[in-house]
C-alpha cells in the first residue's frame, strides 16, 4: 500500500510509529515534510505538498498522540 499527501491519518500513524518520542506540536513544517517523504510507504510528488496539507498532517498526528 502506498501513502500519498491526502492520506493524512495514515501519514500521522506512520509518523507516530517512526518518531514515538516526538511531540508533533513542536515539529516545524520543513522537518515534517522531510519526515513524510522519508516514510517507506510514501509515494507522491513532493510538489503536491503545501502548508495546508502539512497542517492537516500535524493536526492528525497531534490527535493520534492524544488517543
Amino acid at each position: 500500500m502506498t501513502i500519498q499527501w491526502v492520506d493524512t491519518l495514515d501519514i500521522a500513524i506512520e509518523l507516530d510509529e517512526a518518531y514515538p518520542g516526538t511531540d508533533p506540536k513542536f515539529v516545524n513544517f520543513v522537518d515534517l515534510r522531510k519526515w513524510v517523504m522519508a516514510l517507506e510507504e510514501f509515494d507522491d510528488d513532493p510538489e503536491h505538498c503545501g502548508e495546508r496539507i502539512l497542517e492537516a498532517i500535524q493536526l492528525a498526528w497531534i490527535e493520534e498522540k492524544e488517543e
